[in-house]
Parts: C-alpha cells; structure tokens; sequence
C-alpha cells in the first residue's frame, strides 16, 4: 500500500501486515511506483498519499514537494509508526502520517493540490465512493492520482501449475472480499463513475525476469503464500488447506531458480483533475 488505509465499511484487507508483505511495499519508491505522477510535481504543493504503508512513496513525494507539506494516511497504528521513523530517519520535516479512513477523510473540501493512492482501490467494496471522497479534498484543478494492479493481466513464465493455482486462489479470496483484484483496467470507469471528467490514463509495467528481481519476487511471495493474511484467509474462506498453500508457496520458490523466469505485473494509472 502505499496501499492500504482505514475503512469503515467493513472491507477486509486481502494482503494483511504481515513483514512478508511490508517487505514488498517497502521496496517501492516515486520512481518505480508512481513515475507517471512525477511530472505532475513541484515544489511547494501540499499532497495526501491515501493508504501510504512503510512511507517509502511518500517520503520522496515529501522530497520531490519540499517545502510543500505531505500527509501520509495508513489504517495500521503500527505501520504509521514506522513510517514516522523513516521520515524521521531522512530527516523530512515536511512529512507525516496518521491513521485515516479513505471513506471519511477527517479534511476540509479542497485541502490538497494533489491526493494520491498506490494499489488501495483494488482492496475496497467502494472504490468510486473512494474517489468521491479524495475528489472532495482537492484542490479545484488539482489531481487525484490513483496505480493499480491488474491479476489477470499479469503473465510469467514458465507456467507452472502452482502459479496457476496461487492466481485463481487469489482471485477467490480477492472476491470472497467483495475487492476487485483486476483493478487496473476498471480506473478510468471508477473515475468516471466518480464524476471525474478530465481523466488521463496511462500503464506501466513491473517486470522480474533477472535473476536477482526473480529471486526477490519469489522468496516474497513464496513467504506470503504460507504466512500472510491472503494464506489466513484462504484457509478460513475453506479455499485452501495447509498442504494446499505449502505447494503454492514451493512452485514460487521454483520458479524463482529458473533461469528463464518471467514475470510480468501491468498496472492501470489515471491521473483525474478535480
């Protein structure tokens, strides 16, 4: 997340805060992450990033803006409190993070010039509601910036059995959530349906195909298979048993060793004005 933030409707977060998941989030930055934004950017803007986990994201938007404020919003007390750390770690005195609900964001109408969200609306029973709501507190003219993955969309190689089951098993769970885990492709008519009407979408790839990205990739989820909320509730939906999630988990680890390993990870964009 940054990715995920508090909810009021009862949504259930599919990936949960397990470190094998705080792992990956960790990992991305402005520019793996949100370059499309970057364009956008300048100094002296006030920005929101909904659903900012570890804070990593959002720390170089607190650089990329400096001196303009960046406010950070996660569900989890613990998460929050560890990106405190980071921002206080590289000394960014414009950066905070609170706890904060997507559905009920505690700001005034036309609060920030630009209101993000990394792979949050995939998560939500209501994402146009979402947008409703990040609409509200932006500025008039300014940006709501939304990146979302899309499941079916991703491809790898080679095509293991295993990998098959973790998608379709992602899927159930993902659903069983009332989420939309093919999120990317439905942002422009979340948008839309959100009473955005100058929306420019754009994708961009995450790709693991070397062998040091696919060695990272799998060991993450190979550990998320087994350990994270995703393998809780897969248990507790009765989806998938023990011995179930450990085969997923070495079919990841196996195609990690191949050196011919591909995996490709779309992502759907759209920067919408206010």
């Amino acid at each position: 997340m940054s990715d995920q933030t508090g909810q009021e409707q009862g949504d259930v977060y599919t990936h949960g805060h397990h470190e094998s998941v705080l792992r990956s989030h960790a990992s991305r930055t402005a520019v793996n992450s949100a370059a499309y934004l970057i364009p956008h950017l300048s100094h002296g803007l006030k920005v929101l990033d909904v659903g900012s986990g570890p804070g990593t994201i959002t720390a170089d938007f607190a650089q990329l803006v400096a001196p303009g404020e960046v406010l950070g919003l996660d569900r989890a007390p613990e998460v929050v409190a560890a990106a405190t750390v980071l921002a206080r770690e590289r000394h960014l005195h414009n950066l905070s993070f609170e706890t904060g609900d997507v559905y009920n964001l505690d700001f005034s109408d036309d609060s920030f010039d630009v209101v993000h969200a990394h792979q949050v609306l995939q998560h939500l029973t209501d994402p146009v509601e979402a947008l409703r709501e990040m609409r509200r507190v932006a500025k008039p003219g300014g940006i709501v910036a939304v990146r979302d993955a899309d499941f079916h969309g991703m491809s790898w190689y080679p095509q293991l059995p295993e990998l098959e089951e973790w998608m379709a098993l992602y899927q159930q769970v993902a659903r069983h959530n009332q989420a939309e885990p093919d999120a990317g492709r439905r942002l422009l008519h979340w948008a839309q349906a959100a009473g955005f009407s100058d929306v420019t979408p754009s994708s961009a790839n995450w790709l693991y195909a070397t062998e040091e990205q696919r060695a990272w990739l799998a060991a993450v989820w190979a550990d998320r298979t087994v350990g994270s909320a995703f393998a809780e509730q897969a248990v507790a939906y009765g989806f998938a048993d023990a011995a179930t999630l450990t085969r997923i988990s070495a079919g990841w680890r196996a195609w990690g060793a191949a050196k011919d390993g591909w995996f490709l990870m779309p992502n759907g964009e759209i920067v919408a004005r206010a």
